[in-house]
């Protein structure tokens, strides 16, 4: 395919393997981007030398484009610019903050910048910012999500009609079918989590991985919106969660509650109890764990396929 996305990243296929916490490594990144998507690090659960060291190993892993996923809210923003500014990493996705922070600054050393947003107001804001596209995540994600819980087949259109950069959409996508909806709704690309977290290079706890493969419809809920929306598979720690809330807890009982380290504990260490376990509703549909390249590759032929049934389906 040839389009906006994939002649942005200069990539094969406009499929994005999102920069997730605790999960997004270099090995996953590379072999995202090795086998023609756009692998991303996930810089939220990195130290800046961890990050330095991760980008090092991406490059040597593999000759093709990557990025790093910034949590522009990281403690640390001013020192993780500088590494990727100074390692010459070609893109940088941002997301949980002002995309005019860093947004010129990256771009004027050559760096695309795509910002993660869930509404349309939100969307706006980084085209007039200048962002080269935009990552639209309805409801369905897993991690940090939006207030308005709109789902990916409402946000999308919304958006695609009311910006003209390139459009990306992320929430509940990681098949090829769900790919070409996405398409249909005005999207040129896709990003996917919750699908490449459960594939082998991912750095998350082999406990974590089988835990999503065991999900099923209704496993995970969106929580903790006094704070930051984050959708969890339901465990321990979540019913803690639950309880809080029912007992209309404030925020900053929620924060105590939540502590540090919780995700690390639950995705990276494998405390199915007592961890914060991330994941999107498309857990429902993970039935195994699988290498990287062959999870892109069955989402792009499923996408090719399907795009040719439903063509044959009009024109019946």
């Amino acid at each position: 395919m040839n389009n906006r996305i994939t002649n942005l990243f200069q990539v094969k296929y406009p499929i994005i393997q999102a920069g997730m916490v605790w999960c997004s490594g270099w090995k996953l990144a590379s072999s995202v981007s090795n086998a023609g998507g756009l692998g991303l690090l996930g810089a939220g659960s990195m130290h800046p030398e961890v990050l330095a060291e991760h980008i090092e190993k991406c490059k040597i892993a593999t000759d093709k484009p990557f990025g790093v996923n910034v949590p522009l809210m990281y403690p640390q923003i001013e020192e993780i610019m500088k590494i990727i500014i100074e390692a010459r990493v070609p893109v940088v996705f941002t997301s949980a903050g002002n995309p005019k922070l860093w947004t010129s600054a990256l771009q004027l050393h050559g760096i695309k910048v795509v910002h993660v947003v869930s509404s349309l107001k939100f969307a706006k804001k980084c085209q007039d910012v200048g962002v080269d596209a935009i990552v639209a995540e309805g409801f369905e994600a897993g991690g940090h999500n939006g207030r308005e819980e709109t789902t990916t087949l409402c946000l999308i259109p919304m958006i695609s009609a009311e910006v003209s950069i390139p459009l990306i959409a992320a929430g509940g996508i990681g098949s090829g079918k769900a790919m070409l909806a996405a398409m249909a709704l005005g999207a040129e690309g896709v990003q996917i989590g919750s699908r490449f977290a459960a594939s082998n290079e991912s750095s998350a706890s082999e406990k974590f991985k089988n835990l999503i493969v065991e999900a099923q419809e209704g496993s995970t809920e969106l929580m903790m919106k006094k704070l930051t929306p984050v959708r969890l598979l339901k465990n321990k720690f979540y019913r803690q969660v639950k309880e809080a809330e029912s007992s209309c807890a404030d925020p900053d009982s929620l924060r105590s509650l939540l502590g540090k380290g919780r995700a690390k504990k639950g995705m990276f260490e494998g405390d199915l109890d007592n961890g914060e376990l991330e994941i999107g509703q498309v857990s429902a549909m993970i039935d195994r764990v699988k290498p990287a390249a062959e999870i892109l590759e069955e989402i792009w032929q499923e996408f090719l396929v399907e795009s040719k049934n439903l063509l044959e389906r009009i024109h019946q």
